[in-house]
């Protein structure tokens, strides 16, 4: 009998530790979830911060990027210029499409003396003589005048592979040295700045037909480096100074 009852004590304790060890089992996986729990909760809470975090970064930026826009200067005064648009022909003024202006490109006539009227006069001849093909969109003579040959939304046959994507610029000169007179100069840098606002583009855009073609066009840029390099600073000083805040694009 005794031996029966110390058997049933020893299942019975047996028992209660099995039920003891399923108890802390139990408690662990509980344990172990609930700091899966915590830390799942943990990363998506800092997860939202970051995220939270940048975008509100992303908006700063944004933010930063429409104050730089805002804050964009162009010039909005139209230089006085002439309107004399050339007949359409073949020769000058073939009447192709510009689609998109991407650059503006200055040029020097080489024939020292002659007038902005007598060089839109020649682009016109060139319907009778046939003699090449040439032509620019403004011509600006020795006394600061301008006279616009050609509408900036139709090609000009001046800068070779760059006509169907540019504007021409032909500046008058006084002798061989191919250097603009200030009056020249002033007028270029007035028209050079507006189409840049017009078509909204940076000096980098802007260019000599040198670049375009290897030709020493216009000749005095071409020989001194460093006066090219100032034309482009005073282009950003010009619209530094007379320019308007660019909020809109320009019609």
């Amino acid at each position: 009998m005794e031996q029966g009852e110390a058997v049933r004590r020893r299942e019975a304790e047996k028992r209660k530790n099995e039920a003891r060890r399923r108890r802390q089992k139990k408690r662990k996986r509980q344990q172990m979830f609930a700091r899966s729990v915590m830390v799942l909760t943990g990363t998506v809470f800092v997860g939202v911060i970051l995220y939270g975090g940048w975008r509100l970064s992303h908006r700063t930026a944004q933010a930063q990027e429409e104050i730089v826009a805002e804050e964009t200067k162009y010039i909005a005064d139209r230089p006085d210029f002439s309107v004399e648009l050339l007949d359409y022909n073949e020769y000058s003024r073939p009447g192709t499409a510009l689609e998109k202006v991407n650059g503006i490109v200055v040029h020097y006539t080489a024939n020292p003396g002659t007038t902005a009227q007598q060089n839109r006069d020649y682009f016109e001849g060139l319907a009778q003589s046939g003699e090449t093909h040439a032509s620019s969109h403004f011509v600006i003579g020795i006394s600061g005048e301008i006279i616009q040959c050609i509408p900036c939304n139709e090609i000009a046959y001046a800068s070779n592979d760059r006509n169907s994507d540019t504007v021409s610029i032909e500046c008058c000169i006084p002798d061989d040295t191919g250097k603009f007179t200030d009056a020249t100069y002033g007028s270029l840098v007035h028209l050079v700045t507006w189409l840049m606002g017009r078509y909204d583009l940076t000096t980098d855009d802007v260019i000599r037909h040198y670049d375009v073609t290897g030709k020493a066009c216009p000749k005095y840029y071409v020989e001194n480096e460093a006066a090219w390099e100032q034309f482009k600073s005073d282009l950003v000083d010009y619209i530094e100074t007379n320019g308007i805040a660019k909020t809109e694009e320009i019609q």
